[in-house]
């Protein structure tokens, strides 16, 4: 059995960009403002993509429909599209994630007109929604015993950590040691139920020693790319740690 204990990807540091929130959600924030301009029009289009599942998660727990859930996240991304609703708002606010879930509910009480409104955002889609994966889809379909704010933080979380697994996925491909991420992804945080490590050296042909030196790299890879991500979303680093603990919270309620 071969022992493998050193040959893990080659990680770089993160760091954050060097042009302030360029690469943030509240760089998209800042974006959007220049309404008239092409990259805005492209970085709310980035926004909605990623964000509409716990909006659309929201709108299903509190009583809509499927498709009644798809026609408001897709009006409430159209509105933020074709308009500037972002002017008052800055990377000072706070946590992204409370501002677009202020933004949904102002939506809601103040602006939607159902009666009057044309399906999807006025007839141009703003997220293909039928071309999802059926495991996004059914994420955010109503648990027991949740209510819309728990059900929009869960997929909030679930989306960080999608980002997250699909960074990590390809450091391992550019390493081509996607078999050996595979074999490993179950011991992350919202994974599947992971095998012992005995099994898990069996699959990948190392050492139970090299398995849990592998699995703890893993771990400490994962969480410094989970707190970047999150540190995208908050406007001050001291709101990181406490953005991780609402997460994890989310996760397990």
């Amino acid at each position: 059995m071969e022992l493998v204990t050193d040959d893990e990807p080659s990680w770089e540091s993160e760091r954050k960009p060097a042009q302030g929130f360029a690469h943030t959600p509240w760089g998209l924030v800042v974006a959007a403002r220049q309404v008239a301009t092409p990259d805005a029009e492209v970085a709310l289009e980035q926004l909605c993509r990623t964000y509409w599942p716990p909006i659309y998660a929201h709108l299903r727990f509190k009583g809509h429909s499927e498709h009644a859930a798809q026609d408001l996240a897709q009006e409430f991304f159209a509105r933020l599209l074709r308009g500037n609703a972002f002017a008052e708002v800055s990377p000072e606010k706070g946590r992204f994630r409370c501002f677009l879930l202020a933004a949904l509910k102002h939506f809601l009480i103040n602006e939607w007109k159902r009666e009057s409104a044309q399906k999807r955002g006025g007839g141009a889609p703003v997220v293909d929604l039928d071309g999802l994966e059926p495991a996004a889809r059914d994420a955010c379909e109503p648990l027991a015993g949740e209510d819309p704010e728990r059900a929009y933080d869960r997929r909030w979380a679930l989306t960080l950590l999608a980002k997250v697994r699909t960074r990590m996925q390809k450091e391992y491909a550019a390493s081509d040691q996607l078999d050996r991420y595979e074999g490993l992804k179950g011991y992350l945080l919202d994974g599947e139920e992971p095998g012992s490590y005995a099994e898990t050296a069996a699959v990948l042909k190392i050492s139970e020693p090299a398995v849990k030196s592998a699995v703890y790299k893993l771990r400490q890879r994962f969480g410094m790319l989970l707190r970047a991500e999150i540190a995208r979303t908050v406007a001050n680093p001291e709101e990181v740690e406490a953005e991780l603990r609402d997460l994890i919270t989310a996760l397990r309620a």
